[in-house]
């Protein structure tokens, strides 16, 4: 089980420096209907009852479905594959009550200690289309993005997404001494709003260990990267309602672009 590194394609808002003053919201209206479009990879060379955080049960879990190459000396072999949005993204819920509020909070009655928490909340399913504003584009090999999407319940900005390699598995890249290509059409990604494809070392279960985490990398879970995120809902199995641990990890920064300005960074 030693392979960690996977794939996270993750359309983020926000700017290269941290200097910058913030983007100009007004824009953002603008962009509803002007998705990024994100093409299939392609690889040369060979390639009982839930004690802990757990699946929700509102709504069906379908990943959208893509495909990849994966090239041998000029043979090309077209993998299925499929991706799978981030859990934080993801509607927390106890049979169909919010369990992470609007405010974003935990709701103390359910979430007043992260163990509990998990125990009592589930994260569901995720309506790709409606509430993320993703699909698979028109010829099967790539994903689009919108930033904004409308829902009826709320407005949702932005997405990150793992490329899966099984239902319940993530897909490891072994990239040694290979090269692979991708194509995004970044024409409506304007500045201030950020693409990114990059791999970060995490675990090709998505942490499920089938006792504290029982959602696994079905639903997106067990990110991490160098920047060690402290806003994780769900680390290792366990809601984390005070926000005081982090979740850190190898990163390797690809591709980060707009429409403007491209950067690549190790860390």
């Amino acid at each position: 089980e030693g392979l960690k590194a996977v794939s996270a394609l993750w359309f983020r808002f926000g700017t290269f420096s941290q200097t910058r003053p913030p983007p100009d919201f007004r824009l953002l209206d603008e962009m509803l209907g002007k998705p990024i479009v994100m093409r299939g990879l392609l690889f040369s060379a060979s390639l009982g009852l839930a004690a802990g955080q757990q699946a929700g049960t509102m709504q069906p879990e379908v990943h959208p479905q893509m495909s990849m190459e994966d090239c041998t000396e000029g043979v090309c072999r077209r993998e299925q594959t499929s991706v799978v949005i981030d859990a934080n993204w993801r509607w927390v819920n106890k049979e169909g009550q919010n369990c992470y509020m609007n405010d974003n909070t935990w709701d103390p009655a359910t979430c007043s200690d992260g163990k509990e928490c998990a125990k009592t909340c589930g994260i569901d399913g995720a309506d790709y289309q409606a509430t993320y504003g993703i699909t698979t584009n028109s010829d099967k090999d790539g994903v689009v993005l919108n930033f904004v999407t409308r829902g009826p319940y709320s407005s949702n900005f932005g997405s990150r997404l793992y490329v899966m390699d099984t239902e319940d598995t993530y897909k490891i890249f072994k990239l040694k001494n290979r090269e692979f290509t991708f194509d995004v059409d970044v024409s409506n990604l304007r500045c201030g709003l950020n693409g990114a494809v990059y791999f970060v070392e995490m675990d090709k279960r998505g942490d499920w260990d089938g006792e504290r985490n029982t959602a696994g990398a079905k639903y997106g879970t067990g990110y991490c990267d160098a920047q060690c995120p402290h806003d994780v809902k769900w680390q290792n199995g366990v809601a984390n309602v005070d926000g005081q641990h982090g979740m850190c990890c190898f990163e390797m920064d690809i591709w980060e672009a707009n429409r403007m300005a491209t950067v690549f960074t190790p860390h």
